[in-house]
Parts: C-alpha cells; structure tokens; sequence
C-alpha cells in the first residue's frame, strides 16, 4: 500500500466513526486530512502534479530568505496586512483550457520592499508544500498584474485551487503560477522548475493557437504571446 492509498484508508476509517455508535465521532472528524487531486470541475479545472494532503491556513507559514536583507516568515494574517490589490485575470493552462476570476493579493513589489532582494538576486525559487517547485525572474514577477494571491472571486483562495497562497502570472502558462506555496528564496541564477525536466518551457510564456476558455463556454484563438484578452 502506497502512501496515498494509507492516507486514504485512514480516511474511509475516520468517516466511519462518525456514526452515531462511535462516542469519539467528533474528535475523529477533526483529524481527517483532504486529499486534493485533479478534477475537471465546471468552470475551472483543478490541476496538481500529484496528489497531496491539504495544509491547515490557520498553522500554515510562508517563508522568504535567500538573497535578501531581511528574511522572514509570514503567517497569512500579516500577508492580509500587505497593501492589497484586487484583478480579474484568465488562468491559461498549458492543457489548452483556461479560466477567468478576480483574484485578490499583493504585488511581488510590495513583499520585496519589506525584504529587501539584494541586487545579485535575479531569481526567485518558490517552493510549494506538496513538494511542486519553479524558479521565477524577477524581472517578470515586477511586470504589471503579477500577483501573489490569497482570495478568489472576493473570498479566501480555497485549497482546491492553490490556498493559503498562489501565484498569478497571466502572461504564462499555469504551471509558472505555483499554487500552495511555503517556501521562496531569492537566488543568483534560475534553474529548471518542475516540468521543465519533462520538456515544458523554462519561460513559460503563453503562445499563440487555440484556447478552450471553461467560464465562456467557448473556443478562442490566441492571435499573439502574453496574456489572452477575453
């Protein structure tokens, strides 16, 4: 048995216990851990590269080092505390599919003032807790409508979708936009992100070709690099 079955054969057991025969029912409940997997749920599709446990928002941190003056760990109550700053933007998948919401969160900018990159800092490596990684320039993470995200749609990010925190880069494709992120360390030179090693762009950049855009129902033709406009 795999770790993923284990995990889920604990679960089946817990759930069993919540019937009313089992006196610890309640305390049990509690201690059951969501598996978040891959879905094509209407309207916007779930995407991870493996199966992981959902992580508790409330215990959760985000730790910044690397390159920089001031390293810290941020809970997502001081992140909340950050200047915030609201967009509607399109996820573009690598899969061909895509979806549009408004993401609420801060600019990479404004984390960077408070811990200071030093100038040989050129990237930014990010770490997400089920292990996922990428390496981001940081040239491209100062470009307009970057977004580091903690709400979608004018509530908190849901963990099915990338929460506590994800990145937003609406000019790439999904997988530079790195969901559950804990880790970031500025580093001097990039390296090859996750699926890089599989083929995928190092840069990530959308191109041009065809686009099935979930929210509209629709088929679209991306006519140009970057970010869609529809």
């Amino acid at each position: 048995m795999d770790r993923r079955d284990f995990v889920r054969f604990i679960g089946v057991l817990a759930i069993g216990c919540v019937l009313p025969h089992c006196g610890r029912g309640a305390e049990l409940k509690k201690e059951v851990r969501r598996i978040l997997e891959n879905e094509d749920r209407e309207g916007f599709y779930i995407r991870f590269y493996k199966a992981f446990e959902s992580v508790d928002p409330v215990r959760w941190t985000f730790g910044v080092g690397g390159l920089c003056d001031h390293p810290r760990t941020f809970t997502l109550s001081a992140l909340q505390d950050l200047q915030r700053e609201t967009q509607a933007s399109r996820m573009k998948c690598v899969e061909s599919w895509s979806s549009k919401a408004k993401w609420g969160g801060f600019r990479p900018k404004t984390l960077f003032d408070v811990v200071g990159p030093r100038k040989e800092a050129k990237f930014l490596y990010i770490r997400a807790a089920d292990d996922y990684y990428e390496y981001i320039a940081i040239d491209d993470l100062l470009k307009p409508r970057v977004l580091f995200v903690y709400e979608m749609n004018d509530s908190l990010l849901p963990d099915i979708h990338g929460g506590p925190l994800r990145l937003i880069i609406p000019f790439k494709y999904g997988y530079k936009s790195i969901k559950t992120i804990v880790k970031a360390e500025f580093v001097e030179h990039g390296g090859t992100g996750y699926w890089s090693n599989f083929g995928y762009s190092k840069d990530g950049t959308i191109q041009p070709g065809w686009d099935y855009a979930l929210d509209l129902k629709a088929y679209k033709e991306l006519m140009g690099e970057g970010e869609p406009d529809y």
